[in-house]
């Protein structure tokens, strides 16, 4: 009996101490899939990586020329046979196939060599259909996850932010990234209430080449629009005025021409995208329920993603709403270091769900 004992013991020992090495020497991943630019957080060491989410591809051999920011270089300036695309619209999946091998290459860029494949949580917006979840999860088992997970970007917003989301006090978020905007109360862990929007960063771009091309008639590329709005952009009347030169091309002569953009023109430009987000912000705080609302009156708003950064933003928020805002601290990498936080917790989730994907919601 003391043998079976024994032998038992030692059996158990070994597969505890190879379930130790597995675990010593797996990469857990946390990456915020976002429509403009990918982030990749390792667990223990933090955001690795940060590219643009742009595939430089050649069409007649099907074969990547350059990925990230090298491809988002060749927008609007490739040869016939050479395409850079973005894979991804509107914060989920255009280009499964695409989206797949540029995953699979950030995967290995980012953990290098291992002997094991990674656990993976990805961040989605939190308006994608069941289809659109379900093709994330596809795409990060195929670029070689062994499992994948998913999390609202809300959730990894605040997470981020360094809120405490499993408090019952009420706490509202703004996510602005590139191709969605993200608004949503959070209590207990959970979202209360919701609203994810197709009007971000690059609706922004593109009302910007719009209002070039009607006031002065002169078109201009993505890349010159993202350019204007970093650089003197603004939705609130600027105490100075700014100034920026911009060269496109002519559409009367076809020839090149440059001219001198001011913030005036930008805050002309961006109001129907920000009326558009600031009217899903306040259809968010009506539905909220009056006990969290006072909360976050107490509190403030949180504001996340590159569009936060976008002069202005916070003010003009806070006077339609009538409640403070606040800017998080480096907002940009908000969503990616709250999905590598939420790595912490794989260990929790596998037990209780040992043989499913799972998603945290």
């Amino acid at each position: 009996m003391r043998e079976y004992i024994y032998i038992f013991l030692a059996t158990h020992l070994v597969k505890s101490t190879e379930r130790m090495i597995i675990v010593s020497l797996r990469s857990d991943v946390g990456i915020d899939l976002g429509t403009s630019s990918i982030l990749v957080y390792v667990k223990d060491k933090g955001v690795v990586l940060k590219e643009p989410s742009v595939v430089a591809i050649d069409q007649y051999t099907d074969k990547f020329l350059a990925v990230g920011e090298e491809a988002r270089q060749m927008l609007g300036r490739t040869p016939g046979n050479i395409v850079a695309i973005r894979p991804l619209k509107d914060g989920v999946i255009s280009d499964y196939e695409i989206t797949e091998r540029m995953l699979r290459y950030f995967i290995r860029k980012s953990i290098k060599k291992s002997f094991f494949k990674p656990r993976i949580i990805v961040c989605v917006p939190s308006g994608i259909t069941d289809v659109e979840r379900r093709a994330v999860v596809e795409a990060c088992q195929h670029a070689g996850a062994i499992k994948t997970y998913i999390i609202e970007e809300p959730i990894a917003a605040a997470i981020g932010a360094g809120i405490d989301i499993t408090e019952p006090d009420g706490n509202m978020i703004i996510d602005i990234g590139g191709g969605t905007t993200d608004i949503a109360v959070i209590a207990l862990g959970g979202i209360v209430v919701n609203r994810s929007i197709k009007v971000a960063g690059d609706e922004c771009d593109e009302a910007i080449t719009k209002y070039i091309r009607n006031k002065y008639n002169m078109m201009i590329g993505e890349r010159s629009a993202e350019t204007l709005k970093i650089s003197i952009g603004s939705v609130y009347p600027p105490e100075v005025e700014r100034f920026e030169s911009v060269k496109g091309r002519n559409l009367l002569t076809g020839l090149p021409m440059t001219v001198d953009v001011s913030t005036t023109d930008m805050l002309e430009a961006l109001r129907d995208p920000i009326d558009e987000i600031t009217e899903a912000v306040h259809s968010v705080l009506e539905r909220t329920p009056p006990e969290l609302a006072a909360d976050i009156a107490d509190k403030g708003i949180v504001m996340t993603g590159g569009g936060a950064l976008l002069d202005g933003m916070d003010k003009l928020i806070s006077e339609r709403t009538g409640i403070e805002v606040k800017i998080a601290d480096n907002p940009l990498e908000c969503v990616a270091i709250g999905t590598g936080k939420s790595l912490e917790w794989l260990k929790s989730i596998e037990i209780a769900n040992p043989d499913s994907n799972v998603n945290m919601r």
